[in-house]
């Protein structure tokens, strides 16, 4: 017997990457819901070899579901989450609604898998930032370990986490930079994204430093260990999909980079690219349509006592985003509803 699950948001990228999640990675659904909003209704979405039609989320009766996938704003979450958990139907939420709340478990399961048993609180669990779900399930089998200390991290985050708008307005710049006339003026980013960088993820706060650094930190904090100090610099960089990452860790016990590589290798949802020489490493660009999470790069930081640096790749609509759900939905029910 498998499970009644509803995707809310089936017709934005991260909703087309779950259903194909669940597709991929045979999720036992007995029956499947894709909701939008009311223009959307009728929209066709794919699960594996079958075509479902979107219905209404606004009139849409979540009772006697198990497991909403919701992959919508806060606004929408803030409205729906709580209709559905109240039906009984649990909430895997991809937005920042809930993240912070210390009733609503925060997830990636390679990290923190216990915390599923504190959902019964609100019938809702959280799925964290794409940036910071492919750090902590770097560092988490490292600080098992050796204890981390403190972070730096350096992110290079592609446009397809500000949605489609911003991957459409990559490619319209990019195009407008050869035909004379046909130039794009920014939209979606304050600054042109085309041949470019951007310092600036997220609104600022009075501390200078952005929305999604500071989620960073409290995240990492959630998941892992609270004592653990992270400083982030989010960057968006001119990449359709997969997010990459260079991290500085520092560790209250010495921890020997072949030790590390080791670590790793054996870590759950990791996948060790790690060769000194040209091309052995992973780009954004070989990790999209990927499960794991890539690591290469490690290397002792001489500059401190026990430090390790790192380069990680991940696609973020997978583990940054729908994958994640998916693997929470996966552990609900091998933990809690045991149906499938």
């Amino acid at each position: 017997m498998g499970y009644r699950v509803v995707v809310v948001g089936a017709t934005g990228n991260v909703g087309r990457e779950m259903l194909n999640i669940l597709a991929e990675r045979q999720f036992p659904v007995d029956e499947l819901a894709v909701l939008a909003s009311r223009k959307s209704k009728g929209t066709e979405c794919s699960f594996g070899d079958k075509t479902v039609k979107t219905e209404d989320l606004d009139t849409f009766d979540f009772t006697g579901w198990d497991i909403a996938l919701f992959a919508v704003g806060s606004e929408a979450t803030k409205k729906y989450a709580p209709i559905a958990a109240k039906a009984g139907c649990v909430v895997i939420d991809n937005s920042s609604l809930y993240r912070y709340d210390p009733d609503v478990p925060l997830i990636v399961p390679e990290c923190n898998p216990d915390a599923i048993e504190q959902y019964s609180k609100k019938n809702i669990i959280a799925n964290p930032n794409c940036s910071t779900a492919q750090m902590v399930v770097a560092l988490k089998p490292l600080h098992d370990r050796a204890k981390i200390k403190r972070v730096v991290v350096s992110t290079y985050q592609s446009v397809s986490g500000s949605g489609k708008e911003a991957m459409d307005e990559l490619w319209n710049q990019t195009k407008g930079m050869y035909v004379p006339g046909q130039e794009v003026a920014p939209s979606v980013y304050p600054k042109e994204i085309a041949f470019n960088v951007i310092p600036h993820i997220d609104v600022f706060l009075d501390s200078g430093d952005t929305k999604e650094e500071w989620k960073m930190v409290a995240e990492t904090k959630k998941i892992v260990d609270p004592a653990i100090k992270v400083t982030a610099t989010c960057v968006r960089v001119p990449v359709f999909v997969g997010h990459s990452e260079s991290i500085n860790i520092e560790f209250e016990d010495y921890l020997d980079e072949d030790e590390a590589r080791e670590i790793l290798r054996e870590a759950p949802g990791i996948m060790v690219v790690d060769k000194r020489e040209d091309g052995g490493y992973i780009t954004p660009k070989e990790c999209v349509g990927e499960f794991a999470t890539y690591i290469s790069r490690i290397r002792q930081d001489s500059t401190i006592d026990n430090g390790i640096n790192l380069w990680c790749v991940s696609d973020n609509l997978r583990k940054g985003a729908a994958l994640n759900a998916v693997q929470i939905a996966e552990l609900l029910g091998r933990r809690i509803l045991k149906k499938g």
